[in-house]
């Protein structure tokens, strides 16, 4: 094999080559429309490792024929970037350059390409990992195309591997190895989308298999080169429900080791966090609600984190959820409260009059809104009137558990209550 990484060599050089982001390459897209026009803005590709922002940035610039010169924003700097727009004035080819990593450079560097992307002189595709809104300047992203790249499906994965197993040119053809479909299953589960991550196991899964004198990648195999137990954990199958399902059981009864332990197991067997994050969120209001109001802050923040910072970062966030969530006092009167209000909310009783809009033309004509009472006009801020149809002013719905926050010395239809914050309050 070349000494090159299996993931360069298979690099795609053209369009009918890149797997994936279908979004955004094929057919009838807006980005194949430029192509074909010969049109290239300039454009910040920003989307996860190993999705193939490179790729395209090269697929780009040949397509229209222009030169690329790449620069690392982890290893280059003002200097170098003033260098390449100096060569490209008066060049005889249109010149893209490609900063990776661009999210590296400080607003200040980043000013520097601002007048040779407004003025033409070079197109600048960026690469970032990162929320460009957080940190890309304002003036150099209104600048650019923004393209959003998505983790790779697991076909597509699946189908790169394959490729690069038979590629005899670039790719491991010449070994002869096959694969065994759970073997294949692992490796695409552990890539989480990550093209590179993928070709760069199977690259080693094919070294060993040389060593060992097999021509058949098993398993085992392939979860001893790349150093990553096999889970048995199947997204579309009993185990995907059965682990979610031990996991908010572990945080119900209070447990977050036992939490993270699952935890760990749904994001080492590839789960969609985003999934993970919205049990999380449920589990909030179903099984803490009131008694700790900040458990659905909590969750609702790890969803954020989940959507602007992603994985593998985004894990911690989840973690720190999951631990706040075990370790908080557990209460369901949301949850029994809404079903018992579903039962009666059922009936087909008509809102009462006092109580219905009025705020149009011939409402109080109508009598909508005869003998309601403004709260705010009593002392208090409150008075007693009914809010429900007849018949069910004395259902109560809403039972306090008596654990941390969900609390309340009151009684319906007694006033709000004036407990101090933090002793009971909503």
């Amino acid at each position: 094999m070349s000494d090159q990484p299996l993931a360069a060599r298979m690099r795609p050089r053209t369009a009918a080559e890149f797997v994936g982001q279908k979004h955004l390459v094929g057919p009838g897209r807006a980005l194949q429309k430029l192509l074909d026009r010969k049109a290239l803005p300039s454009i910040i590709l920003w989307g996860p490792a190993g999705t193939g922002k490179t790729t395209l940035a090269y697929i780009l610039a040949d397509a229209v024929g222009a030169e690329i010169v790449t620069l690392s924003a982890v290893s280059s700097g003002v200097a170098d970037a003033r260098k390449v727009m100096s060569g490209a004035q008066g060049g005889m080819f249109k010149t893209v350059l490609f900063v990776d990593e661009v999210h590296r450079w400080s607003k200040a560097q980043q000013d520097v390409l601002l007048p040779a992307v407004e003025q033409g002189t070079v197109t600048l595709i960026g690469a970032t990992t990162e929320n460009p809104y957080f940190s890309l300047n304002t003036p150099l992203l209104s600048r650019c195309l923004l393209l959003r790249l998505e983790p790779l499906s697991e076909e597509d994965v699946a189908a790169l591997v394959d490729r690069a197993l038979l590629d005899t040119d670039r790719g491991l053809g010449d070994l002869h190895l096959s694969i065994e479909d759970d073997a294949l299953a692992h490796l695409v589960a552990i890539s989480g989308g990550d093209a590179r991550m993928a070709l760069t196991g199977l690259e080693a899964a094919a070294l060993a298999a040389q060593e060992d004198g097999v021509a058949t990648i098993s398993l085992d195999l392939m979860a001893d080169a790349v150093q990553r137990k096999a889970i048995v954990y199947d997204r579309q199958g009993d185990a995907h429900y059965d682990v979610i399902s031990a996991f908010i059981k572990s945080i119900r009864g209070s447990d977050p080791d036992a939490a993270l332990f699952w935890l760990a197991r749904m994001l080492e067997a590839g789960e969609d966090p985003r999934y993970i994050v919205r049990r999380l969120i449920v589990h909030a209001s179903e099984d803490i609600g009131l008694a700790d109001p900040m458990a659905l802050v909590q969750a609702t923040a790890a969803a954020h984190a989940v959507e602007h910072v992603g994985l593998p970062e985004a894990r911690l966030n989840l973690a720190q959820a999951t631990i706040y969530l075990a370790r908080a006092p557990k209460s369901n009167s949301v949850y029994t409260a809404l079903a018992a209000a579903q039962e009666d909310a059922l009936g087909a009783e008509p809102v009462p009059a006092h109580l219905r809009d009025a705020s149009y033309g011939g409402a109080r004509v109508l009598g909508h809104g005869k003998g309601y009472i403004y709260p705010h006009d009593q002392p208090g801020h409150w008075v007693k009137q009914a809010y429900r149809p007849e018949g069910y002013e004395d259902h109560r719905y809403y039972e306090p558990s008596d654990m941390g926050d969900d609390v309340r010395d009151w009684t319906p239809g007694e006033g709000p209550s004036t407990d101090e914050p933090g002793e009971g309050v909503e």
